[in-house]
């Protein structure tokens, strides 16, 4: 029997849908803020918790269904989609996303923020498709 951690991982998945509306929002608005530091550091930490986010709920499956440890964010992305949790495009643009963390953490001062990172306009649409994926893996899983 496994044991799901659902409270923490439904607080994650709700938690996307806040980080969904905040890209929405920087994407409509970002052409007035272009300039504007705070615009520029505000993606950054909406990529920064997205990435989190992704991992802490594909750390907690793998945690709740016993899967092989990960030795990477890149690796719980694949170790996720190797149990069928999400379709192979989804797991490209995860795997984008992860590997903004590293630019995102330690070369921070290198970090191109004067333009828009490409994913910021289609997490909202991404995050869709994960959570939906996710409460289905978890239910298939449980059958």
């Amino acid at each position: 029997m496994y044991f799901i951690n659902h409270e923490q991982i439904d607080q994650r998945i709700e938690f996307l849908s806040s980080l969904a509306e905040a890209s929405s929002q920087l994407v409509q608005q970002w052409d007035q803020g272009t300039n504007n530091l705070v615009w520029q550091l505000a993606q950054e930490r909406i990529l920064h918790l997205a990435i989190e986010t992704v991992t802490d709920i594909g750390s907690l499956l793998i945690d709740a269904f016993i899967l092989r440890d990960a030795s990477s964010y890149e690796d719980i992305v694949e170790i996720v989609h190797g149990e069928g949790a999400y379709s192979e495009p989804l797991k490209e643009t995860l795997l984008q996303l992860v590997k903004l963390r590293k630019p995102l953490v330690q070369e921070y001062v290198e970090w191109n923020r004067q333009e828009l990172n490409p994913l910021i306009r289609i997490i909202p649409v991404t995050f869709e498709e994960f959570a939906a994926s996710v409460r289905a893996f978890i239910k298939s899983e449980l059958e």
